[in-house]
């Protein structure tokens, strides 16, 4: 297996999250190769106005790839709402669900907006089906990301590699790109690149514990050994 020191390089970093400072600080790292956010992560970090987030965001990250997500459930409005948002710069991936809540599959407009030249981020896929369903909308149009939501497919008790392998061997030679979505752990930056992934998203606490790629583990247990005492001496915890 290749050094994980290396995993950052083999594997596309996007950092995922809402905060404006965050972004405005992780767009200063080399590594982070582009950005990505939902309607969950924002609503947590407190943005109102999401058009105005979306700008500021955009002119954040000097040119690299962001994905923005529409929030309408029927084709008429996703689409007007893709369009506005595409027309914030052209380094703007729209992101679209699989399908709306009803169930109702959203490849239609995909499709459409892929022939129409904007570039999509086909997002919330978990299974084989909906890979292939994703990649027919896209085959025609601009440079597209297909988010397979590895993280909650291993929540579910599945092993995510084997779907994530399926959706790199059909992508060979396409036009689109596979994202690694929901990482849970640090791990998962290294498995992603071990099979060759295009882009993991990765949550801005989560880039906190990438200081701990490669760490020597008697050097880890050592400093989870004092971190335990530190703080039971701190709580001023006594058993006799």
């Amino acid at each position: 297996m290749p050094n994980v020191h290396s995993a950052v390089e083999r594997v596309q970093v996007f950092a995922d999250g809402a905060s404006l400072a965050s972004i405005s600080e992780l767009a200063k790292v080399s590594y982070i190769k582009g950005f990505t956010t939902n309607p969950t992560l924002m609503r947590q970090a407190g943005v109102t106005d999401y058009i105005g987030f979306a700008q500021e965001a955009v002119g954040l990250v000097g040119g690299r790839p962001i994905s923005l997500e529409v929030f309408a459930d029927d084709p008429t409005t996703m689409r007007r709402e893709a369009i506005k948002l595409a027309r914030l710069g052209a380094n703007v991936n729209v992101k679209i669900p699989i399908t709306n809540t009803a169930g109702e599959s959203c490849m239609d407009i995909v499709q459409m907006l892929s022939s129409e030249g904007v570039k999509v981020n086909v997002t919330a896929i978990f299974t084989h089906e909906q890979i292939e369903e994703a990649l027919r909308a896209v085959v025609n149009g601009p440079s597209a990301y297909i988010s397979v939501f590895a993280g909650r497919i291993a929540d579910s008790g599945v092993d995510p590699i084997p779907t994530m392998k399926f959706a790199l061997s059909l992508m060979k030679g396409t036009n689109a790109e596979l994202i690694w979505a929901s990482p849970r752990e640090v791990l998962n930056l290294v498995q992603a690149a071990d099979i060759g992934c295009h882009v993991i998203t990765v949550t801005h606490d989560l880039i906190r514990k990438f200081s701990s790629l490669g760490k020597d583990l008697g050097e880890f247990s050592l400093d989870t050994v004092k971190m335990f005492a530190r703080d039971a001496v701190q709580a001023g915890y006594s058993i006799v």
